[in-house]
């Protein structure tokens, strides 16, 4: 098998620094920062939610709930993809109600992750504000959703794929664009 090789966007230090500004945005404009909550989306998403709330919490003292969201269920083309899809577990250690959500992904992209998200996140409780970070945006929107918080935003083109290697996964963190 031959390695996919592609244009590197991101290092580790890049990550790590898109990351801190992200997480001193959040804070700063929570209009409630009691009542925050950080969302990862599985599964990219999750590992960034907990980075960021630890940038969060060295900066301010204050620990932000971080949960965890699957939205196998809620994706619009999950019968596309699978006829068995895999289906993970929510886990949200605080209730939502009334709370600003910061919905945390890795890449976006048309926004039918986040609609999903939203759905799935509506069955869950009725948050006060729901709110979007994301380390990459690489635009193609299909539905009018956009971020509140982005490390980098990125032109590609649809036949490109944005990859993020973490090192939760057993991967150099790096943000690479690679051909389908």
């Amino acid at each position: 098998m031959v390695a996919k090789v592609g244009r590197q966007i991101l290092s580790a230090d890049d990550i790590d620094s898109a990351l801190e500004q992200m997480a001193s945005a959040i804070y700063e404009q929570a209009v409630d920062k009691e009542n925050l909550v950080l969302v990862g989306i599985r599964t990219g998403g999750v590992y960034l939610a907990n980075r960021i709330q630890e940038k969060i919490q060295a900066k301010s003292g204050q620990e932000i709930a971080v949960g965890i969201l699957d939205i196998g269920l809620y994706r619009d083309d999950w019968t596309r993809l699978s006829t068995n899809p895999v289906v993970r577990s929510t886990e949200l250690p605080v209730s939502i109600d009334d709370r600003i959500v910061v919905l945390v992904d890795d890449v976006f992209f048309t926004g039918r992750t986040v609609r999903a998200a939203m759905d799935a996140l509506i069955d869950f409780g009725r948050p006060r504000r729901i709110e979007l970070a994301v380390l990459i945006d690489r635009g193609h929107r299909e539905l009018p959703v956009c971020a509140n918080y982005v490390g980098l935003t990125l032109a590609t083109k649809l036949e490109e794929v944005v990859n993020v290697y973490l090192r939760e996964t057993g991967a150099e963190d790096k943000v690479l664009v690679e051909e389908k």
